[in-house]
């Protein structure tokens, strides 16, 4: 196919960058060498940030990107370059916070005109054409009058920008107490939708690390209104529209109150961490509902995001080719009535009562996107049938629905493989092997945790951020080492293959040798290897992701328990106390680090096994849901302090310890878990 139009972008591996290849205007990638020259050329920079499964991103594009008009204005007043949000997350950090502080909101397509060496001075989001022109036409002509204005107002931004990241090591404070954890997780939970889940509006973002921490904090508190909270958003969540019912795994978020209509791209960030909270809220509930999630979910992911090489995909995008030969949102996963009555025949109504499809499951257009809202029970009930039964109709009825939808057009696919995202995953499946079992999601951990580590994994003791077309590229964040060390803990726990703990130490020496400031004792989210941007960023708040500082607090501290003369617990104080003033005013935007208030005024356990049977008892111990511990496990003696000195070539012993000081060693499992 021939094109009109080609610029830089072609030489880019990002789907999203390569989806503006052809666009008229001039896209260069963020680089150095365009940098030098706009400030060469004394052009201000027009940065447009997106991602490849957003809506408006490619909205925008077609109205304003794709238009010769535009792109002729553009391409003669700026230097034009387009960022992958996700490839690049360090560069939208800071112009996000650029954009919020001059309109009050973010969002993508996130777009900022900054001075030639990169300090914002105007910004916007989706702007239709005609706004969009006449907002350059302005800037344009506030640049080349009043210089001196843009230069103020851009100094003063550039100084807010750093101002809100910054922090002070806290030394010799008081500790986070159980009781300021009880008043944070009352003011917070003033904001739950106890009937519906999540939070008592729309959009609803299901947040798994705000429910994650609220399931341990329920366990350990023995908080049955939390307990119940938790369950009915993970309930709601896995009965709503945002869940797709027919191919298994979670769209982004619902716009609606009740989890019903999603913006329909699927993340793999956010299946990876629902896989973790749907497995560890199995064990502890033995809910079947939350391991039939746990195992549709991996489904979709194995189907849809595997790349060959054991790596996973990013995302598939909201929008698919309709009817009419056009892209439109959520085209792939819809229905009209119609079609499911020609389809499904004598099963259609008891599948349209399953699935509401009726007033409260339409969305638009006659368009209906399925939705539970009864138990199995209530509508076996309404047919005269038997749960069995009609869930042996439901089943049949989703295998034909989705042998059809096959057929369809698909989603376009985001097919970069990121370090974190598959950190996120990989931690996924280990949790859902722990808690169910399933051979098959250990198999493929292995095979993805092999691929990152022979991949991703660079010759300087370093990681990649980024991997397509065999090809690895973008020097490492803070996010991508904290999750991955994250995973490969997690990972040594259910194989007790030292090898993973080892690696995990390893890059956790590299984070302090490049990312640690030593003012702060907290971690730049950026290297030192890497070109200078307006800031140096921390990361802090828990959002859809938790923060990598908090990861790495939470990695430090299991570290802790296994290499204690490491020192690693004295960076975890210290971490908390720069951050803890927070935890009153928003238990929601750091639920990630009230994990480390649990563990640290609570027990937290070593458990040991060591002997023959270490891996069946070792096995059986992972079955069940106990956050505040970790486990090492070895046929005899092992190389670390909490495996030595144990073995008795008699009896697999396990040994309950808390910071090396052990109880008499147990010969089982119920004996063991007694102990905790």
């Amino acid at each position: 196919m021939t094109h009109k139009y080609t610029n830089a972008l072609i030489e880019e591996t990002s789907p999203y960058l390569l989806q503006h290849a052809h666009n008229p205007v001039n896209w260069e990638a963020w680089k150095p060498e365009v940098l030098a020259r706009a400030q060469k050329e004394n052009k201000p920079l027009l940065i447009s940030i997106g991602y490849a499964s957003c809506h408006w991103c490619h909205v925008m594009e077609h109205e304003c990107f794709e238009d010769e008009e535009v792109a002729q204005y553009m391409n003669e007043h700026f230097v034009n370059i387009k960022i992958d949000r996700e490839e690049r997350p360090d560069v939208d950090q800071i112009y996000m916070d650029a954009l919020q502080m001059m309109t009050g909101s973010g969002g993508w397509p996130l777009n900022v005109v900054t001075t030639p060496d990169g300090r914002p001075f105007w910004g916007a989001t989706y702007l239709p054409k005609d706004n969009w022109l006449k907002s350059l036409e302005g800037i344009v002509d506030l640049y080349t009058s009043n210089p001196e204005r843009v230069e103020e107002y851009a100094t003063n931004l550039e100084k807010g920008i750093k101002d809100i990241n910054l922090y002070e090591l806290q030394e010799n404070q008081s500790s986070f107490s159980l009781d300021s954890l009880d008043v944070t997780v009352a003011t917070w939970s003033q904001q739950f939708d106890t009937f519906l889940g999540g939070y008592k509006r729309a959009p609803k973002f299901m947040m798994p690390n705000n429910l994650d921490f609220l399931l341990h904090y329920a366990v350990s508190e023995n908080k049955k209104d939390i307990q119940e909270y938790v369950d009915t958003t993970l309930t709601r969540m896995a009965y709503g529209g945002i869940y797709d019912h027919i191919g298994g795994g979670f769209s982004r978020y619902s716009v609606d109150t009740k989890w019903h209509v999603p913006h329909f791209e699927k993340m793999l960030y956010d299946n990876g961490q629902l896989v973790s909270l749907y497995a560890k809220a199995y064990a502890q509930t033995k809910n079947p509902l939350y391991k039939k999630i746990v195992d549709e979910t991996i489904a979709f992911v194995k189907e849809e995001l595997l790349d060959e090489n054991g790596g996973f995909y990013s995302s598939l995008d909201a929008d698919s080719t309709n009817d009419m030969g056009e892209l439109e949102e959520g085209a792939y996963y819809v229905w009209k009535e119609n079609e499911l009555d020609a389809i499904l025949g004598s099963e259609a109504e008891p599948f349209k009562a399953y699935f509401n499809i009726n007033s409260y499951g339409l969305w638009e257009n006659e368009n209906y996107v399925l939705i539970r809202d009864k138990a199995e029970e209530e509508v076996a009930k309404e047919f005269n049938t038997t749960v069995k039964q009609l869930n042996a109709s439901i089943s049949s009825s989703l295998k034909k629905l989705k042998a059809i939808r096959n057929e369809r057009p698909k989603p376009r696919l985001d097919d970069k493989i990121l370090t974190s995202w598959n950190a996120l995953m990989l931690k996924g499946l280990t949790d859902a092997y722990k808690y169910t079992g399933n051979e098959d999601y250990l198999t493929l951990a292995l095979t993805n945790a092999n691929f990152l580590k022979s991949v991703m994994l660079r010759n300087n003791g370093g990681l990649y951020r980024n991997h397509k077309n065999g090809k690895s590229t973008i020097n490492a964040f803070l996010e991508d080492y904290a999750t991955l060390i994250e995973a490969y803990i997690g990972l040594y726990e259910v194989t007790f293959d030292e090898n993973w703990l080892l690696t995990a130490k390893e890059l956790t020496a590299y984070t302090f040798k490049h990312f640690l400031d030593p003012k702060t004792l907290l971690f730049f989210y950026t290297s030192d290897e890497d070109e200078g941007l307006i800031r140096r960023s921390f990361e802090i708040n828990d959002n859809v992701i938790s923060s990598s500082n908090s990861i790495m607090a939470n990695n430090l501290l299991k570290l802790h328990k296994i290499f204690p003369n490491e020192g690693y617990a004295e960076y975890v104080d210290n971490m908390l106390f720069n951050v803890q003033a927070n935890f009153s005013k928003s238990g929601q935007g750091y639920a990630n680090w009230l994990h480390l208030i649990l563990f640290k005024e609570k027990n937290f356990y070593e458990i040991a096994i060591v002997g023959d049977e270490y891996k069946t008892l070792g096995k059986e111990i992972n079955a069940s849901y106990t956050p505040n511990s970790i486990l090492l496990g070895s046929p005899k003696e092992g190389n670390f302090d909490l495996l030595q000195n144990r073995y008795n070539p008699d009896n697999t012993l396990i040994y309950v310890c808390i910071e090396g000081a052990c109880k008499l060693p147990v010969q089982t499992t119920e004996d063991a878990l007694k102990q905790l």
